[in-house]
């Protein structure tokens, strides 16, 4: 029996997510992420390593656009096979990708017109990664499978899914092949979450697998107890308001625009914080939390006692969703302390950058970053103590206050990553180390290596192996 492996993305990177399998002469695509890492982007232009008029099927993890953000530009090039994900994350990919779709329009029109403006040419094409319409080309292909039912690829190649803990619908994908009566597991992670995080359910364990590739987002640091992320929180909004500043609040659309509000509802409840005007000014963000709605049976134990007990924490008190780009601007305009949750959540586009612009200067105002910053991002130049940053083509000099909460993160930390590979009953033949930067997926790499003996590496990109 002989299966090939390619790293494809986030091989020692965060983004771009995007392993390649062959085995019994069917190839699998698991996850095709967009990179978001400025040094990196220029990948999402290049054509695919695999032709994708080659590749049998997709798998798809989650619907974070490092995963299934260059879902359209393989459809485009070709693949017309299934793409196999949870039900929930089947309706919000198709969210996100023509959230995504919508913003490569606006940017390359936006990027033609300041470039013309400046007598100049980018080096990109002035025209979209890919439109609306290759968005929903990616559609109809679309093959939801329940958690812990199997998808059969055909020759004796099957995939199961598995509660990731992430964010809502994601999974850790099972891949089975079977040949003249051998039998071998391969198992990818996925983002892995977190346990005891409210909202979604914790992550499944296992005790057996023949080869694991693992994610290391967090895997040189352990997260802060959720306790003190309610308590910066608190400590955020009642010292803004007291300054007289607005809070900016750059949002993951999916999961993290959600637990944000969940914590402030809770703060409400407890009377721990003031009161203050929350504005959800991502119409992605929105549409998101109606598929939480229609998924109930996806919340852990936590989330449903909440919901029987009160009301949605997706409506508290001082809620407002900003629909059109009008309705956004005007939140500028409004006098008094207000808190802006908005997209994107690494400020590589969307309308925090507009939010950032009217704040980014003010001292009395806090710019609170409540998920991962890849390098290479506007997000992290400013956690990264940058005096002045670049934004819609203009410079500005940081004077907000800059607060990082790393507790907030739906991924596992170092202990929380080891201790879910540690589950596994005997060693498997090979654990890879994914979607990390280089130190972070290296350092994880090194620590599972020491405490356990194992067989773990961290590939390059396009590296090739062959499972025997």
């Amino acid at each position: 029996m002989q299966i090939k492996l390619k790293f494809l993305g986030a091989a020692r990177n965060v983004t771009g997510s995007r392993h390649f399998l062959e085995a019994n002469g069917k190839s699998l695509l698991v996850d095709c992420g967009f990179y978001q890492e400025r040094q990196f982007r220029k990948r999402n232009w290049d054509p695919f390593p695999i032709a994708a008029k080659s590749i049998n099927t997709v798998l798809l993890t989650h619907a974070h656009l490092d995963h299934c953000g260059l879902l359209p530009k393989l459809v485009q090039e070709g693949f017309s096979g299934k793409i196999y994900c949870t039900p929930a994350t089947a309706e919000i990919v198709r969210i996100i990708l023509l959230d995504s779709a919508k913003i490569q329009e606006e940017d390359a029109e936006y990027k033609r017109k300041r470039h013309e403006r400046e007598g100049r040419k980018g080096p990109y094409p002035e025209a979209p990664l890919y439109t609306i319409k290759d968005a929903e080309a990616c559609f109809p292909l679309l093959s939801p499978v329940k958690y812990r039912e199997s998808a059969s690829i055909g020759d004796g190649v099957e995939a199961t899914f598995y509660d990731a803990g992430h964010v809502l619908g994601s999974s850790i994908i099972r891949v089975k092949v079977r040949q003249e009566g051998e039998e071998r597991i391969v198992m990818f992670s996925g983002d892995l979450g977190r346990p005891n995080r409210p909202i979604v359910c914790d992550p499944t364990v296992f005790d057996s697998a023949d080869y694991v590739i693992i994610e290391s987002t967090y895997g040189d640091r352990v997260h802060e107890d959720t306790k003190d992320v309610k308590q910066t929180i608190a400590e955020v909004i009642n010292s803004t308001k007291k300054a007289g500043g607005n809070i900016i609040i750059p949002s993951f659309a999916l999961e993290r625009s959600q637990e944000v509000l969940y914590y402030i509802n809770e703060l409400l409840m407890e009377k721990a914080i003031q009161p203050v005007k929350v504005f959800l000014d991502s119409p992605m963000a929105s549409r998101i939390t109606k598929v939480f709605r229609h998924h109930p049976e996806l919340f852990d134990e936590q989330m449903t006692e909440f919901v029987n007990n009160h009301e949605s924490p997706f409506n508290l008190p001082g809620l407002e969703v900003a629909g059109g780009a009008e309705q956004s601007k005007a939140i500028n305009r409004i006098k008094g302390t207000i808190m802006v949750i908005a997209g994107s959540g690494m400020c590589t586009g969307g309308r925090v950058k507009h939010h950032l612009v009217n704040n980014i200067s003010r001292p009395e105002s806090t710019i609170m970053f409540v998920g991962y910053q890849a390098i290479g991002t506007l997000g992290r130049s400013i956690v990264d103590g940058a005096k002045k940053v670049r934004i819609l083509g203009q410079t500005y000099p940081v004077k907000a206050r800059i607060v990082r909460i790393h507790g907030f993160s739906a991924h596992a930390d170092k202990n929380e990553l080891f201790g879910w590979l540690r589950e596994l009953k005997s060693p498997p033949k090979g654990v890879f180390v994914v979607h990390g930067e280089t130190e972070s997926a290296q350092a994880f790499a090194d620590y599972a290596r020491e405490k356990t003996g194992w067989q773990i590496s961290v590939p390059e990109y396009q590296d090739e192996i062959v499972l025997s």
